[in-house]
């Protein structure tokens, strides 16, 4: 591939186009869902074009310095129009979109009347197939581009070639992944390509993606382009709950846990009839048992501190809990539309009625953390992210800790058709991909997240139930626990310095100060330092994963 004269070809990933294991599923009827076309609004239909002809390509620079790939949309349904170019880096296997644009009214899409020309690589000593060039369309006053067009020629593109939107029916953008650049993403001042999302996402935000990407000198530079917004935030084209019950089938994720994990799942009925209870500030020595339901639990109001739950009082019963009950375990799923509706989210939550204590790896050592880490109620959630014009799933995000990571369909691992496999970390439940050792701190000194295949494991789909869908209005009930607004444990107090100070005894001197930075530096949640809220409280309930 490249301009090397070595005689045997290396295949990259993204030479191979990625499919899901198993057929997409095929679904109940319903309004939009699925259909290949949705109307944003004031005449402007679009459609996901996943057929994608290759352009140019590099095969140095970017992700893992093994280049990208520049495509444009191919077999378009009649009437429609490109709206930009696709990339990706070369690291991955070939999984991409592009929206395509339908003019209903003769006014939403007009031609560029120019090009400038951004960038192009004919003067550039890396491996590449010729020369390649990127090209910005000059948008008609009051139309916003909205990608790029690559060529392979010095010559400007066709105006024939690209469509601009109207400037009312785009929104703001911002970058989101690296895509290729010579020197490192964190150059600010070298070119670099990326592909680009809405800025303001979330369930009401109604800025669409495009699939394409921003090729500019500087990071510092305004994004030269839009996406688009759909315009009637029309939910038509969301699932039904048949179709959402039938996709989450398709594509429910199977859960792994470590074979030393203890502190496994349950569902929160379990959790509640086996003897968790109720405090209410200045009454703690009078806890309340909880219903089945929740039905007993403060509703609404906010995280004030004035109720939490813990774990049953009695010894026996306390350290049973604790372990929570795979068999017993329920998975809950939150279901909401994302950039503009043209996405579902489907949020599958598990509840751990307890977290274990951390580990941490320091050079070769392996220390417990005494209690650090520990804490009651603990909740974790995986994001499905299907499409909804065709019902294909996207992309995974699995949480871990604070935060969390977005993994394409492509990077993820499958077993029975189109299940991702999951891994979840000892004792604290973190969410990963692959099995093995994620290490949170810098070089070999660190807090372990360790993952393998075991006997213990959940098939999502076996034992889920839809607890909250805000736009299917009426036909989904919210389980009282739902709108429990404070706390799922206690307040610990234990003295994190103490715990640090008595792991920092068994360790040799040079790896003492190592091990004391490292704990500074780390955020509080890993320590689990006060007890967890639900999920109604957790910012991905109105916004989008981050």
């Amino acid at each position: 591939m490249g301009n090397g004269t070595s005689a045997t070809k290396v295949a990259l990933p993204i030479d191979t186009p990625f499919k899901l294991p198993s057929p997409l599923p095929s679904l109940p009827q319903g309004e939009g869902f699925g259909n290949g076309i949705i109307n944003l609004g004031s005449g402007l239909q679009v459609c996901q074009v996943v057929s994608l002809n290759k352009i140019w390509a590099t095969n140095e620079g970017g992700p893992d310095n093994l280049g990208a790939t520049f495509f444009e949309p191919s077999q378009m349904p009649q009437g429609f129009s490109m709206l930009g170019c696709y990339s990706q880096p070369n690291n991955k296997m070939l999984h991409g979109w592009v929206l395509a644009g339908k003019d209903e009214t003769g006014e939403a899409l007009t031609k560029p009347v120019d090009y400038t020309l951004v960038w192009s690589s004919e003067s550039l000593q890396i491996k590449q197939e010729g020369a390649g060039y990127i090209w910005l369309p000059t948008p008609l006053d009051g139309y916003k581009a909205l990608g790029c067009v690559v060529t392979t020629s010095p010559e400007k593109p066709s105006l024939e070639k690209v469509r601009c939107v109207r400037s009312d029916l785009t929104d703001d953008c911002q970058i989101d992944k690296w895509i290729w650049g010579q020197g490192k993403e964190s150059d600010p001042n070298g070119f670099n390509v990326f592909s680009l999302r809405p800025s303001n996402r979330g369930t009401q935000a109604m800025g669409v993606s495009v699939g394409t990407f921003v090729a500019q000198n500087t990071t510092s530079a305004s994004i030269s382009l839009a996406c688009l917004k759909n315009m009637e935030s029309n939910l038509s084209c969301m699932p039904t709950l048949d179709q959402v019950q039938a996709i989450f089938q398709a594509y429910s994720p199977r859960i792994y846990f470590h074979p030393d994990e203890e502190y496994l799942p349950s569902s929160t009925r379990w959790y509640f009839t086996n003897g968790a209870l109720l405090y209410k500030k200045d009454e703690e020595s009078k806890p309340v048992p909880i219903e089945p339901t929740g039905s007993n639990l403060p509703q609404g109001g906010s995280n004030d501190g004035s109720y939490w739950l813990d774990l049953p009082v009695e010894e026996a019963a306390r350290e049973r809990v604790k372990r929570g009950d795979l068999q017993d375990c329920q998975v809950y799923l939150h279901i909401k539309p994302m950039l503009g509706a043209t996405f579902t989210d489907i949020v599958a939550w598990l509840f751990y009625p307890f977290n274990g204590p951390g580990r941490a790896k320091v050079e070769l050592i392996t220390v417990p953390l005494g209690k650090t880490g520990q804490h009651v109620g603990d909740w974790e959630h995986v994001t499905l992210r299907i499409s909804n014009f065709n019902g294909q799933l996207c992309g995974l995000y699995l949480s871990a800790h604070s935060g969390g990571t977005w993994y394409d369909a492509s990077e993820l691992e499958f077993q029975d058709g189109n299940k991702a496999v999951v891994y979840s970390s000892l004792n604290g439940h973190a969410m990963y991909a692959k099995p093995g050792l994620v290490l949170q701190g810098t070089g070999n000194i660190g807090i372990r997240n360790d993952t393998a295949k075991s006997n213990k494991f959940i098939d999502a789909g076996a034992r889920f139930s839809v607890v909250s869908a805000e736009y299917m209005g009426s036909s989904v009930v919210e389980p009282p626990w739902l709108n429990y607004l404070r706390k799922w444990g206690p307040n610990i107090t234990y003295d994190l310095a103490e715990e640090a100070e008595t792991v920092e005894k068994l360790l040799p001197g040079k790896l003492k100060s190592a091990f004391d930075k490292l704990v500074k530096s780390l955020p509080k949640e890993i320590f689990g330092e006060e007890g967890p809220t639900g999920p109604k409280l957790k910012r991905n309930w109105t916004g989008d994963e981050v």
